[in-house]
């Protein structure tokens, strides 16, 4: 099947579930790739989480960071959230290593704000650009983000965002004023932590190993329902935005980064056809691959 064909079934996928979408898949190995809206710019949400991760194990990599420094997480101060130590009442006594365990496992929002101020949005910016990825950018930590949504709300607060034109309004769906990527960074830095070329092997491996012990099976993995297949990833969820960048890697040693960013028209936090697209994108990206 010819790319612009595959394309175009993507791009189809994604008007039959009520929204647009964004997507590159690449051969992890061979370098062959599918582009659909791939150099898109899109906020990355929660996927920015992928890019601390990677920055975390630069850092210890190198030396500057130890992953099994123990931190304090005090309840005052907590960014909110549903997951993890934001959920969490009580101190909390907790590794770098573990911490980021949680950011990434349950997207859990505190975790990722108490890992940026222990190294800095700087940092992670410095990780990216060293990597390549030059149209990816933190603007703000996560405690921030939310804050901006709350302020563009304004005084209807959470039911507001069930409104059209109040989210048209917020900073936080635009590329331009918050943190942000394409779908060819997202796989590029993918390949790059497969490839053992973000960091040592020994800090690619515990890398991959986080990313496979992600908790949500209703976005990419839904794509591939099989027990030899497995899906390593990072969601990515603000309103009316669902997002997920991961990896599947077949039982004949094929390895496929794909990244997905998705956008509806429907402002409903649950919407099961918009969650599950992106796992049929991811599949019907990766089978064209398989079959070139």
């Amino acid at each position: 099947m010819a790319v612009t064909d595959t394309a175009a079934r993507i791009h189809a996928a994604f008007a039959e579930a009520g929204g647009t979408g964004w997507l590159h898949a690449l051969d992890i190995d061979s370098g062959a790739q599918i582009d659909a809206g791939a150099d898109q710019p899109v906020c990355t949400a929660s996927v920015h989480k992928l890019c601390l991760l990677v920055t975390l194990h630069e850092l210890a990599a190198s030396g500057s960071l130890d992953l099994g420094e123990q931190i304090e997480c005090p309840p005052a101060g907590r960014t909110a959230g549903p997951t993890g130590l934001a959920a969490m009442l009580d101190p909390v006594r907790i590794s770098v290593r573990d911490v980021a365990y949680l950011m990434m496992a349950v997207s859990d929002n505190a975790a990722a704000d108490l890992l940026l101020r222990h190294v800095g949005l700087d940092a992670v910016n410095r990780a990216m650009t060293r990597l390549g990825l030059t149209r990816t950018h933190a603007v703000h930590t996560f405690g921030e983000l939310f804050a901006t949504i709350r302020e563009d709300a304004g005084p209807g607060g959470a039911q507001a965002l069930t409104d059209p034109h109040v989210i048209t309004r917020l900073r936080a769906l635009d590329p331009a004023r918050t943190n942000r990527s394409t779908p060819r960074d997202m796989t590029r830095l993918l390949g790059a932590v497969w490839r053992d070329e973000a960091c040592t092997p020994e800090h690619g491996a515990a890398i991959r190993r986080i990313l496979g012990l992600q908790v949500w099976p209703h976005r990419m993995a839904s794509g591939f329902p099989f027990d030899d297949v497995h899906v390593a990833g990072k969601t990515g969820t603000l309103p009316t935005v669902r997002n997920e960048v991961g990896v599947i890697e077949y039982p004949d040693g094929g390895r496929y980064a794909v990244a997905v960013f998705t956008r509806t028209a429907n402002t409903a936090a649950t919407l099961p056809a918009a969650d599950a697209v992106i796992g049929t994108a991811a599949r019907i990206a990766v089978d064209a691959l398989r079959a070139s």
